[in-house]
């Protein structure tokens, strides 16, 4: 039984590969004007590849299910925060930035796991902090 169950499973695994995914990356239309080189290469490197149009797609995005997952995660991010749609795009919460990564929101905690690049020191954070909130502003209440 276990044996049957096994061959099913890896069956399932091999034909749920060929359920397509997107992993685009369309042009990047417009940029804000970052207040540093610094800030922009810090949200480059903790938050662009969900919040801009230069995703890095890894090896394993095109894995399913974790394929679909990450796919999930950049459309959101994009809808909801892109920096490559700057001004073009209707819903674009930057003033969200700085309160979201200050309350440790983002990035989610799974990417700083297989994105090593993205875990930032105290003093980068604090940098980032301050370069998103002098960017994008922050949120009135």
């Amino acid at each position: 039984m276990l044996k049957k169950i096994l061959i099913a499973g890896l069956i399932i695994i091999l034909f749920i590969q060929f359920i397509p995914v997107e992993h685009s990356n369309p042009k990047v239309v417009a940029e804000p004007k970052w207040d540093s080189a610094q800030t922009k290469d810090l949200f480059f490197r903790a938050c662009a590849d969900c919040h801009s149009n230069e995703t890095k797609w890894p090896w394993y995005t095109n894995i399913a299910p974790i394929s679909w997952l990450v796919a999930y995660d950049v459309k959101k991010g994009r809808e909801h925060f892109n920096v490559s749609m700057w001004g073009v795009q209707k819903k674009n919460e930057g003033d969200e930035a700085g309160e979201e990564f200050r309350e440790k929101e983002m990035p989610l905690w799974f990417y700083t796991i297989v994105h090593p690049e993205a875990q930032l020191t105290d003093e980068e954070n604090r940098e980032l902090l301050n370069g998103l909130i002098s960017t994008f502003g922050e949120e009135e209440d």
